[in-house]
């Protein structure tokens, strides 16, 4: 994970190097989750005809090219594209493979124990990410953030491929999938077909656009808020730590959000927390001119209630589909979540230039209104539903 969030930390400062709009900076966040989608389900299938380390090997060396490529070749909007969507589909190779040998290896009540250790590690890989780039940005320069992050995930490759035992699969030759088999388009239907299965998933995809578009323009959001800082009032660590600290801080809001959940019903939770975010983004941006200190204390608690939800809509999806259609379901949700990353930080960037740019107070307050547009549409919504079903 250490190359993940490194663009997102050095996203300011090569916008301003290479003389790119707010909208070209989004998309250049956006084309890792674009690698990401477009080659999961053919990692995740290709685990049932093939040994997981060798998967997990190949997707840490995509990895490896895309992070050590961008420090050393980028130049732009899309030479930094392509590395970045190589760095994404690096990941889809790793994360879901890795959670593929995690499962196979565990059994009985210590399996769900090790998958959210194994989950939670994600947050916490994205934190430790951030505070690497901030770290070496600032004293190497932003090419060696990149080029030592790609030691990572290839160091991660050697482990797993080294210290964990070989998988019981039947391993084929043949390792062409159909679109069929790939993208299973007949249980996708049938998902959305159960009203509250498709509403998870409708949610994890607005949750995904506000969580992504936020983190992916975090460290942008500091910069801004550090350039109106009265004199003498200024950020007191760097602001990529910062980041770092906040994401990390937020990775338990999950755990705690699914148990609000048990207590006050999953839908009412999930709007409670939408709004809330939504609101607390608004509240993120008009703080900008404030003291640092109430700048932080918001940037926590929209980050807290950004993850509020994210259990919750993950348990309901599998508490709702039948045990036949549970792949199918948990496919197409981590699809629809990922497409809802890749449509957030280009929002954010393209809302910022809408509104007036960088420089302009309302233009930020516009972009975390666009991201969190859904979670503040969320009340309405269930009510309009909830009327429509009334009166039938």
């Amino acid at each position: 994970m250490l190359g993940f969030a490194t663009y997102a930390a050095l996203l300011p400062d090569l916008r301003d190097l290479w003389g790119l709009s707010n909208t070209q900076a989004g998309l250049i966040g956006s084309a890792f989750f674009g690698g990401y989608i477009a080659t999961v389900s053919y990692w995740t299938a290709l685990t049932d005809r093939v040994d997981g380390r060798r998967i997990y090997v190949v997707g840490s060396i995509l990895a490896f090219v895309g992070a050590a490529g961008f420090g050393a070749a980028a130049e732009g909007l899309w030479s930094a594209a392509l590395f970045q969507a190589l760095l994404g589909a690096g990941v889809a190779g790793t994360y879901m493979p890795g959670l593929r040998l995690l499962s196979d290896r565990v059994a009985g009540p210590s399996q769900s124990r090790y998958i959210a250790f194994y989950t939670s590690f994600f947050g916490i890989g994205f934190a430790l990410s951030l505070a690497l780039a901030g770290y070496l940005n600032a004293t190497h320069g932003w090419q060696s953030a990149f080029v030592v992050s790609a030691a990572g995930p290839l160091l991660a490759g050697i482990v797993v491929y080294a210290f964990i035992r070989k998988s019981e699969v039947q391993e084929s030759r043949s390792v062409t999938f159909s679109l069929a088999t790939l993208f299973p388009v007949a249980a996708w239907r049938k998902v959305l077909a159960n009203r509250a299965a498709a509403g998870y998933t409708i949610g994890y995809t607005v949750h995904c656009i506000e969580l992504f578009g936020s983190r992916g323009w975090m460290v942008a959001f500091l910069a801004f808020s550090a350039g109106l800082q009265a004199q003498g009032a200024d950020f007191p660590w760097n602001l990529a730590a910062i980041a770092a600290v906040v994401n990390l801080v937020a990775v338990p809001s999950s755990i705690l959000g699914n148990e609000f959940a048990l207590r006050v019903g999953r839908g009412r939770w999930i709007v409670i927390a939408m709004a809330a975010s939504g609101a607390a983004g608004i509240a993120l941006a008009l703080s900008a001119p404030a003291h640092w200190a109430l700048v932080l204390a918001l940037l926590v608690i929209h980050a807290l209630l950004v993850m509020a939800d994210s259990g919750t809509l993950t348990a309901g999806l599998v508490g709702t589909v039948p045990a036949e259609l549970r792949g199918a379901a948990l496919g197409l949700y981590s699809l629809a979540g990922f497409a809802g990353g890749m449509i957030g930080p280009s929002l954010f960037g393209f809302a910022l230039d809408l509104a007036g740019g960088q420089a302009s107070a309302a233009a930020w307050l516009w972009a975390y209104l666009a991201i969190g547009a859904g979670g503040l549409a969320a009340p309405l919504v269930v009510r309009i539903l909830g009327r429509a079903r009334a009166g039938r």
